[in-house]
């Protein structure tokens, strides 16, 4: 009959789905980095790969007293019986445990090349030799008396203790580093002394405070020392496991040569590179963010650190020294993050939390010896009760033993039978847990162990010396059960004995503390030694950004040739000059509608010729083509913020206001002002100013368009990232180029119209008693479309009182318009009439006759003077009151002679300066051209203000001919 074979069993596959899997062993990794690499236990302070190096050479007798051994031997064991990873981890474990400026408490005691604070990396392990600290006793001590659990190894042929007794806070002591996956640790190291006294402190009040413990443990205390600045830092770590410590350098004041004086580093902030800091400097000097200083070297030795800053003659020592603290690793941040394996699982602790834990720990580990020595000494007292009552029966034994056919038999009839205890059966009761083996009788039965004990008894013991010498042991042996069970049964004597052996630890191991702490804050320090003075903030078009003194350009009249004010290259140009004081803060705001602060003396300081930074360099976050659209600055006290507003103006002529507040705490990496998506993602910001409800807002465009509206039609928008509410009605292609904020004047037209008329008719009388007066053009009539209207002038005149015209005189102000051929003119801000915003606003100056384009629009006084720059980097800087008054709509004057192929691109205000020059000459022209152009003529003190009317307008075709030369 044909057996038919059996179809093949189908293999034992199962379906898992990819994502399941994944996430399962992602988990699985993630928990094994966590738990087994990355993280320190709390109870001993280690890594596993730290644990098995410390482990694997005491096992191997490689210890503080003994010879040092190769560290590729070190490194080797390691790797073969308990860490089975590479090398190099390995290596570097060992090192970082060796280096006195990285640990607090060298656990490794290493010979040869391990590195050092220049970032010099350890010889190979070939070379360097190593042995175990004497500290590292202070971890390892007990190990072998059931202290810990132990764990099979890798490959389960060698066992390894899950973690070391650790007789010190070695977590505190000193600290840990350690990235794993989704959660980092960074504890700091600290004093041994200040630990073991929190400890101490918290076995007196179990319930201590971590306000308290802090009275012990003030800081972090780091190998390299240096300056902890102010608390807080500190106090935020301690209680709530986070916290940046603020650390210093530390440092003096020597004279190394007549008049010079240098400062002199002894000591570095933990983990700073000090070869690259030395680099670091010498940027910061290259790039003028640190002055005064002559030359840098090190004096390094094995002695100590002796970093030295040679200074210049006229340099201020306190002023470079807190320059260098901002701009370099002599004060640095240390980040805390007290994270670590607490009970199998990570833990983010505090001060208190870390204490408790060790305290519990040793406590248990306490326990464990305890009860593993009183278990060893009732083992040797019950072999020693067996001897002496041996020995009070000796003759009997001694017949039984002979009589006995071979070993077991005599073994088997000690056991079997009753032995009188004589004198020491108090001494049984004691040593035998149970009472077992005595009878009421007074009799003791003995053991296996004892009967193999009496058995071996050499005849030497049964001499008196000898006998006497097992009761000695024995009542010793009572002593110390006697002390390891009251032990056992009182916790405070368990507290005693763990304070005893941690006060016995801090008087071996412990030393003074390294780091200082300064309990002053630092925020202020550097404010306070920075100058006052008014700076030039100059940012070019590519994000190029200096900052001059004021005092370095000098006054011209108007038409002269100007300054080279920036080395630019032909593809780039300045588009914005401010003023604004070396303590004053800044928004920094840009055409895409982000903002940035900083304060003016952090801008890199340059001369006028010098091209500056690169902005990118100071404002994170910028993207390509991005420029900076308006530099604001602030009041320097923030309490006057809140009476103001912002304004926010768009080249397609949207407005938003929002509370100035908003933009009072601006990260590093900037905050967004304004948001430019989907209609409105072809608009930019093109000015932001501050304002009040008593403001009005003037919006000036390309082609010559402008509008005056009250700041509050806009109101405060809550958000920011709309663009806004419609401010100008824009026709063709026209843009918005500035926006102004003017005082709102609540004044009719025919009044208005009333003061313009008469404030004219009294500049032309003071200007016939002029020189100057007859090489005046007429002012450009209003366009007839200006009439009756939404943005109109058409009303009539009134008739003024003397009082009324003072009084309106005195609350005039007056906008400068500049365009791009180097016009400009100067009217007042009642030209223009207050009207409801979203118009399309009325002519501000006349530039069809010349092809020209309105470039700035701002409000002046009659004190102040203006800088104008072209694209081809020449800068001049003249006078406001260089410039004629005229109508709204006029053609101008030349105020910047500039070449057919150039043009003006920026234009700033400097309010009330001072004139530089003594007797009002132009100063140097750049190109070689003399000066042209005359200087004002003094109308009296009945000018309103007015210095005068100087010669030189534009004719009427805007040709520039029939100026006066």
């Amino acid at each position: 009959m044909a057996v038919t074979a059996a179809p093949p069993s189908a293999p034992d596959i199962t379906s898992v789905t990819i994502e399941d899997e994944m996430k399962r062993s992602y988990l699985d990794y993630a928990m094994s980095v966590i738990v087994a690499r990355a993280l320190p236990d709390i109870r001993d302070g280690l890594k596993p790969v730290h644990r098995r190096i410390l482990y694997s050479m005491q096992v191997n007798g490689n210890l503080w007293n003994r010879g040092y051994r190769k560290s590729a031997r070190i490194v080797g064991d390691v790797i073969g019986k308990y860490h089975p990873h590479g090398e190099l981890a390995i290596y570097d474990a060992m090192v970082r445990m060796a280096q006195d400026f990285a640990m607090r408490l060298p656990l490794i005691d290493g010979q040869g090349n391990f590195g050092s604070m220049d970032g010099d990396a350890p010889a190979a392990y070939r070379y360097t030799e190593a042995r175990l600290a004497r500290v590292a006793d202070g971890l390892l001590d007990d190990l072998d008396k059931d202290t810990v659990d132990f764990q099979p190894n890798y490959d389960e042929t060698e066992r390894e203790p899950k973690v070391l007794p650790a007789g010190f806070p070695n977590l505190l002591v000193n600290g840990a580093q350690g990235i794993a996956v989704g959660m980092a640790t960074n504890i700091p190291p600290h004093n041994l002394g200040e630990v073991i006294d929190a400890c101490c402190a918290y076995l007196d009040n179990g319930a201590i405070t971590i306000e308290e413990l802090m009275e012990f443990v003030p800081a972090p205390d780091f190998p390299t020392g240096g300056i902890i600045i102010g608390r807080s830092g500190t106090h935020a770590a301690y209680r709530t496991g986070r916290g940046a410590v603020v650390l210093r350098a530390k440092s003096h004041v020597e004279e190394v040569r007549s008049g010079r004086e240098a400062l002199v580093f002894t000591e570095m902030p933990y983990q700073v590179n000090k070869a690259k800091l030395q680099e670091r400097i010498a940027e910061c000097v290259r790039d003028k963010l640190v002055e005064g200083i002559a030359e840098l070297r090190d004096e390094s030795d094995r002695d100590g650190v002796r970093l030295v800053v040679e200074l210049k003659r006229d340099a201020d020592p306190d002023i470079v020294l807190n320059q260098l603290f901002r701009y370099t690793a002599l004060q640095t941040s240390f980040g805390v993050n007290m994270l670590a394996i607490n009970g199998g699982r990570p833990e983010q602790l505090t001060l208190r939390d870390i204490i408790a834990a060790f305290i519990t720990f040793r406590e248990e580990v306490i326990t464990r010896r305890t009860t593993y020595l009183l278990n060893k000494a009732r083992e040797r007292a019950h072999t020693l009760v067996g001897l002496l009552v041996a020995v009070a029966s000796i003759d009997e034994i001694i017949a039984l033993i002979r009589a006995a056919p071979d070993p077991a038999a005599a073994r088997a009839g000690l056991i079997g039978r009753r032995w009188p205890a004589g004198d020491i059966a108090p001494l049984v009761a004691l040593v035998e847990a149970d009472g077992r083996g005595l009878a009421d009788d007074r009799t003791y039965q003995l053991s296996d162990e004892q009967a193999r004990a009496i058995l071996d008894l050499r005849l030497q013991r049964l001499t008196g010396l000898e006998r006497d010498k097992i009761s000695d042991e024995l009542k010793e042996l009572v002593a110390e059960i006697g002390s390891h069970l009251e032990i056992l049964r009182s916790r405070a004597r368990l507290i005693e004995v763990l304070r005893g052996e941690l006060l016995a630890i801090k008087e071996q191991f412990a030393n003074p503390r390294r780091t200082a702490i300064e309990d002053v804050e630092f925020e202020a320090d550097i404010e306070a030694l920075i100058q006052r003075e008014d700076m030039v903030v100059t940012v070019s078009h590519v994000g190029y950004i200096k900052r001059v003194p004021l005092s370095t350009y000098r006054a011209q009249r108007r038409g002269g040739r100007g300054r080279a004010g920036m080395a630019i290259r032909e593809e780039d140009f300045l588009s914005q000059v401010f003023v604004a004081s070396t303590l004053d803060p800044v928004l920094f705001f840009t055409s895409s509608g982000r903002a940035y602060k900083l304060k003016v003396y952090r801008l890199p300081l340059g001369t006028p010729q010098a091209r500056g930074r690169p902005m990118v360099n100071l404002l994170p976050n910028l993207t390509e083509g991005e420029t900076i659209s308006t530099v604001m600055p602030l009041p320097e006290d923030e309490e006057s913020w809140s009476a103001l507003t912002v304004m926010f103006a768009t080249a397609n002529g949207y407005v938003r206001r929002n509370a100035l507040s908003d933009f009072g705490d601006v990260r590093a990496n900037g905050k967004i002002a304004m948001k430019f998506e989907g209609e409105d993602a072809d608009d930019r910001l093109i000015a932001v100013a501050t304002c009040s409800d008593a403001d009005d807002v003037l919006l000036a465009t390309r082609n010559g368009k402008a509008i005056r509206f009250p700041v509050d039609d806009v109101r405060v928008f809550a958000g920011r990232s709309s663009v806004g509410v419609r401010g100008i009605r824009l026709l063709g292609d026209d843009q918005v180029i500035s926006m102004s904020i003017l005082r709102h004047e609540e004044i009719t037209p025919d009044v208005r119209n009333g003061y313009l008329s008469m404030a004219r008719d009294r500049r032309r009388q003071m200007g016939e008693q002029s020189e100057a007066a007859e090489a005046q053009t007429p002012e450009q009539p209003l366009e007839p479309d200006e009439g009756e209207g939404e943005n109109g002038n058409g009303a009539g005149e009134a008739a003024l009182s003397e009082e009324q015209f003072l009084d309106l005189a005195a609350r005039e102000e007056f906008v400068r318009v500049v365009t791009e051929k180097g016009f400009g003119v100067r009217c007042s801000a009642y030209d223009y009439r207050i009207t409801g915003r979203g118009g399309q606003g009325v002519n501000n100056m006349e530039l069809s006759r010349r092809q020209d384009a309105i470039v700035a629009v701002f409000p002046v006084g009659h004190n102040d003077q203006i800088m104008l720059v072209t694209d081809a980097g020449m800068v001049i800087r003249i006078p406001v009151n260089d410039i004629r008054i005229a109508r709204r709509g006029s053609a101008g004057v030349v105020v910047f002679r500039v070449d057919e192929d150039e043009r003006v691109v920026s234009v700033a205000r400097l309010p009330e300066v001072a004139e530089e020059n003594g007797d009002g000459s132009n100063g140097d022209c750049s190109n070689g051209h003399g000066p042209d152009g005359h200087g004002p003529d003094s109308l009296g003190p009945d000018s309103l203000g007015e210095p005068g009317t100087p010669p030189g307008e534009a004719a009427p075709d805007g040709s520039g001919e029939g100026e006066t030369r």
